[in-house]
């Protein structure tokens, strides 16, 4: 039973709300109209649903797969002016000795929009028509870990909701048996950001990433001890949310819903993760297309850093994301690590390229021929960019890579409202600097807000007496991004 007070002040704080709620939609103050669940939806029609966004930790070289630059090849083992050296910061590199680097990448047209693409991406090549490739790109940060946060979660400080945290709270729950958030990782190095790559930061952590493995049960501790029935445990369960219920009405913790939900959705996926995680359904021409059984060739030096023996558990990631969206998942996440390249850059990134090459076109194609590419956003992209200069680290021997660069890099994205078929911005002869177009991460971001349905100024959340959003304080719209 309610005190008086109690009553006042939290049962009938909701008739309150109402009639605030009521005035506010009658003058066309509030931003966008709330779901089941009292959170904000999209403030204009969506154009996609669902996302999947690879992501290739590490800074692949845009100069050996997107962005040909002839010029690289003519300058090879120049130096480069002192006035374009002299704001630059770089990881490892003494810029005072460094050189151009050449490649021997060639690149070909593909598709009928004829866009340019490395030897190494013959599979993406397939599906240029359907890809926006953004040649422009460019950040703020030079390092790993602070670039991996800006890419994903809007700041280069820890602690920030990532995107998919922030697509999960707009768009709200679906009520699935799986999460709306799942964060698929082909570990080669680690990714040095870690999980604040995919966690929610500020938000409750309902809307923060969940991570499954790659064997066996997706999330430990998932299956019943021996001896305990579905019975039993739902029991168990439901006995142990009417204890987190009434701690909730004393405290109001936002967690504790949280883990009530977590408890509530562990429960459903025990039925419901068995059969995501058995592929016997599929056709063995959908796993040709993916090359989940493709025989990994040998490399010099066994690429110490992007990791041997993943191409079936890239392939698999990559058809499992396609499942997880058919099964209701909003966000999926695909990692793969590292494409760090100081050194062994013209064994390592082949070698790399094989892997995920094909699986990452399969996907589109997948997507496209069941009809789900329309509605769902496809993400391909990393933290930065690699230099025109050949790193030249103090104490190494040979000159063999490149360094870590945030002034000129490339992405692409699919589907989900995007228009295909097209380039979006230039870089100059070595892509060194971005010329025309230039796509800050920030505006990255705005922009697939935008296709989601939501204006990236409003999709806030407060927190420490401030509104927060994605975007932080900057982002302007891609106008030719979209379809």
């Amino acid at each position: 039973m309610f005190s008086r007070r109690k009553f006042l002040t939290q049962a009938c704080g909701g008739i309150g709300g109402l009639a605030l709620s009521h005035l506010l939609n009658r003058d066309g103050l509030l931003a966008a109209p709330a779901g089941a669940d009292g959170l904000p939806r999209t403030h204009h029609a969506p154009k996609a649903k669902n996302c999947i966004y690879i992501y290739l930790e590490g800074g692949p070289s845009q100069m050996d797969l997107y962005d040909p630059k002839p010029m690289l090849n003519r300058l090879d083992g120049q130096a480069l002016p002192e006035s374009m050296l002299k704001n630059m910061r770089f990881a490892f590199l003494a810029k005072e000795s460094a050189r151009i680097m050449g490649t021997p990448r060639t690149f070909k047209r593909h598709g009928q929009c004829g866009m340019e693409l490395s030897d190494l991406l013959p599979h993406i090549g397939s599906i240029a028509d359907d890809i926006c490739l953004i040649r422009s790109m460019h950040t703020d940060q030079f390092n790993h870990v602070p670039g991996q946060l800006l890419m994903n979660t809007g700041s280069a400080i820890s602690g920030r909701p990532s995107m998919g945290s922030w697509l999960s709270y707009g768009l709200g729950h679906q009520g699935k048996n799986l999460p709306e958030f799942v964060v698929l990782i082909c570990v080669g190095r680690g990714v040095p950001g870690g999980s604040a790559s995919w966690a929610s930061g500020f938000l409750p952590s309902k809307y923060s990433g969940v991570m499954f493995r790659n064997d066996g049960s997706p999330v430990l501790n998932l299956d019943n001890p021996a001896g305990v029935t579905p019975a039993i445990q739902q029991r168990n369960i439901e006995a142990v949310n009417q204890l987190n219920a009434l701690r909730h009405a004393q405290v109001h913790d936002p967690e504790i819903e949280s883990r009530i939900a977590a408890y509530e959705l562990a429960f459903r996926m025990q039925t419901a993760a068995p059969e995501l995680m058995d592929l016997s359904g599929e056709s063995q021409a959908t796993l040709d297309l993916y090359g989940l059984n493709r025989n990994e060739p040998k490399i010099e030096g066994g690429n110490q850093l992007g990791g041997t023996g993943l191409f079936g558990t890239f392939a698999r990631n990559c058809l499992m994301a396609r499942r997880l969206v058919e099964r209701g998942v909003r966000v999926v996440q695909v990692i793969h690590a590292s494409w760090d390249h100081h050194s062994r850059i013209n064994t390592d990134l082949p070698h790399n390229c094989l892997m995920a090459d094909q699986p990452i076109a399969a996907l589109v194609k997948d997507l496209k021929q069941r009809g789900l590419l329309d509605d769902t956003l496809v993400i391909c992209g990393s933290e930065f960019g690699r230099t025109a200069l050949g790193e030249n680290r103090p104490g190494q021997r040979a000159v063999t890579g490149r360094d870590h660069h945030p002034n000129a890099f490339s992405l692409w994205l699919a589907g989900g409202g995007v228009k295909g078929g097209q380039v979006i911005g230039e870089t100059d002869d070595i892509a060194w600097n971005v010329t025309k177009d230039p796509v800050h991460v920030h505006d990255l971001h705005a922009s697939v807000l935008h296709l989601f349905g939501f204006d990236h100024t409003k999709l806030t959340y407060r927190f420490q007496g401030r509104d927060y959003r994605l975007t932080d304080v900057a982002g302007q719209l891609v106008p030719k991004l979209f379809a």
